[in-house]
């Protein structure tokens, strides 16, 4: 059994073997150091993030895909609180994609729930706005009502906004852009050659799950894969991506800080 939502298991806790609290020492001090060396005001504004690796985790640990499901969100909060430290504005957290509806019920099931407890910790919390990417549609009615609930109730609040996208798929974003804006135009009387005739980028721009926000400087993806696998196609066309070899459960702070580190070592070119 994990010991809580973000602890480790007996199993994990022996592989890890006599010598964890010797390596955790060196990696809290050379933390501190990174964390010294940071130029903040070169950081990041808006960091998304695809959180993989919970099942594989489980498996390496002796659990399941539950258990590494719910210690991963228990790094959300923890994950957070390193980037209210820093300048970080925007947070978009992938934690459900469309492509995940064709798991397993007795897989989704327990995953939505533990989404839904995710999201109300971060409205309990009280220091973060949330904020729902993704079609709404898609999800049960209780995970919608929780959802719209955490948004009504954080509204007010001025910290991070936390963009929580859940039934969220990149192309699907896209084609619900054109279809809001398509759907907006015709409201207004214009013809499709009118449209036709003006369309540029920000009429698609301002019809996205995020529009009025900045587009992700950085994209942060754990357990190794190296693809953005559909995530945030349009707002990322001018992202940094940081590629980090952890399970997202076993996400530290010094990696969060490496990848805030290897951003701001970046020179950022526009358009080539």
């Amino acid at each position: 059994m994990l010991r809580n939502a973000g602890g480790q298991s007996e199993t994990e806790r022996r592989r890890r073997g006599p010598y964890a609290a010797v390596r955790e020492l060196v990696y809290g001090l050379y933390a501190r150091r990174v964390e010294r060396r940071l130029d903040t005001t070169q950081g990041p504004k808006h960091i998304g993030v695809i959180l993989d690796g919970n099942r594989r985790w489980a498996r390496a640990s002796g659990g399941t895909a539950e258990q590494g499901h719910r210690a991963g969100a228990g790094k959300i909060r923890e994950m957070l609180g390193w980037c209210t430290e820093t300048d970080v504005e925007v947070v978009t957290l992938w934690l459900l994609s469309t492509d995940n509806f064709d798991r397993p019920e007795k897989e989704l099931v327990p995953l939505l729930g533990i989404i839904e407890d995710a999201v109300r910790d971060l409205a309990a919390d009280g220091r973060w706005r949330v904020h729902h990417v993704g079609t709404m549609d898609l999800l049960p009615h209780r995970t919608q009502t929780v959802i719209k609930e955490a948004e009504e109730a954080t509204a007010h609040i001025e910290g991070i906004l936390v963009n929580v996208a859940v039934g969220y798929g990149g192309r699907q974003e896209i084609t619900d852009a054109v279809r809001s804006l398509l759907t907006t135009e015709a409201e207004r009387g214009t013809s499709l050659p009118e449209l036709a005739e003006k369309l540029d980028i920000e009429h698609i721009s301002q019809h996205l799950y995020t529009r009025g926000q900045p587009d992700p400087d950085l994209v942060i993806r754990t357990s190794g894969e190296q693809r953005l696998s559909g995530f945030m196609l349009w707002q990322s066309a001018h992202s940094e991506y940081y590629f980090c070899e952890v399970f997202w459960p076993a996400f530290r702070k010094v990696d969060f800080l490496r990848a805030l580190r290897d951003y701001a070592a970046r020179h950022r070119r526009y358009g080539g």
